[in-house]
């Protein structure tokens, strides 16, 4: 299982190397490659055992290791070089998505007990495939940074689609509709794809609606 997750590392530097040769679509399907490893990983690790199988390698780093790569690092690049923003602000936005998945990656609280991320889970390789895909104005862009930067450190609650159990099957079900829709949108234009639009465009909202709805429970409880 350690192999299953560290091929998660290939991928990273398959989307490196597709970014330095100017391939944006590529970049995003090995960041998404690497996604969908991420996804599963864990899950297969309890499944098996695998810490009982091999008690002094710490699985974990290894996830967050790769995890900073292909969720921050990578993700980050990709922004700078592929996606329009204020003069003068690429750099900038670099630095604040950087800082701001160290903290995400360091807080030992950043699941709660049903295991919905606490604060923004530094998801930037999402975050830049709902930027291409969109093209959003920069001034627009460079505020979804800050902003999101900013959940970072708050207590608002995001979705794990693969380790919260509450609606389990329709979570992995919508995720998966949404990885079809935004595949389908990144190689084609949204004019050539409208199925895609309408499904992403659904499981965006579901998300959303999930975060929202898990937020005002803590805020009312």
């Amino acid at each position: 299982m350690h192999i299953f997750t560290a091929s998660g590392v290939l991928l990273g530097t398959m989307a490196l190397l597709a970014l330095v040769d100017n391939n944006p679509v590529a970049c995003l399907l090995w960041l998404g490659a690497a996604m969908m490893i991420d996804g599963i990983d864990g899950t297969l690790a309890r499944k098996y055992e695998v810490k009982t199988i091999l008690p002094h390698f710490d699985g974990s780093t290894l996830d967050m290791v790769i995890d900073y790569l292909t969720w921050a690092f990578i993700p980050a690049l990709f922004i700078y070089y592929f996606i329009e923003l204020p003069p003068y602000f690429a750099l900038l936005s670099v630095f604040i998505i950087l800082l701001s998945s160290m903290f995400c990656f360091c807080n030992v609280d950043m699941k709660s007990q049903d295991n919905y991320f606490v604060g923004f889970p530094a998801a930037w390789n999402i975050t830049a495939a709902y930027f291409y895909i969109l093209d959003l104005p920069p001034f627009i862009t460079f505020t979804a940074i800050v902003v999101l930067a900013i959940l970072t450190v708050t207590k608002m609650k995001f979705l794990h689609p693969f380790r919260v159990r509450l609606f389990m099957p329709l979570n992995i079900a919508i995720t998966l509709l949404w990885c079809g829709c935004a595949t389908s949108l990144i190689l084609s234009s949204p004019e050539h794809a409208v199925w895609a639009v309408w499904g992403w465009g659904i499981a965006s909202v579901y998300f959303a609606g999930m975060c929202l709805w898990r937020t005002a429970q803590e805020w009312f409880d």
